[in-house]
């Protein structure tokens, strides 16, 4: 396995993979679907953005972002997404644990993700992956500016 930087050659196959509106929204929050590969590109302009791609030799398994804030002393893993065929075989977690390494290297002391609430797979996953529920009231101060209640997890170093 290999995670490297988004490479924009990729934006079309990442952008294909959601399957339906539903799952674009989980995704990205986004409702337009199928989303165009132009929106994944344009992703990559932010400069507090940071996008990678997990490959398995040459096939393409996985897309997710950091977040990194600096200003706050955090970073935000975003994003997340495996290709259809890849799922439901343990990529995703390892995707998840390449991004957090990623985010450790920062040296920024919190790694936060959000997650949709009927997203269950991605919250199962998440938590094999090494992440935890924030406090009740600090998701609830979080999620009064989002257009959905989040599940809000952050990293937790000793469930690695």
């Amino acid at each position: 396995m290999d995670l490297l930087p988004f490479d924009r050659t990729h934006a079309v196959a990442v952008a294909g993979w959601p399957q339906s509106a539903a799952e674009v929204s989980m995704w990205c929050g986004l409702r337009e679907f199928p989303l165009p590969a132009r929106t994944v590109e344009a992703w990559q302009h932010a400069d507090d953005v940071r996008a990678h791609l997990l490959l398995d030799g040459e096939q393409l398994i996985g897309y997710g972002e950091l977040w990194i804030d600096a200003e706050e002393q955090e970073i935000e893993l975003a994003r997340i997404i495996v290709a259809p065929d890849a799922r439901g075989k343990g990529y995703g977690r390892t995707l998840v644990r390449e991004l957090t390494a990623q985010a450790l290297l920062t040296g920024l002391p919190a790694i936060f993700m959000r997650v949709h609430p009927d997203n269950d797979r991605a919250l199962r996953c998440y938590r094999a992956a090494g992440f935890a529920p924030v406090d009740p009231r600090l998701a609830k101060s979080w999620n009064a500016v989002q257009p959905v209640a989040y599940v809000w997890l952050r990293h937790d170093e000793a469930a690695s």
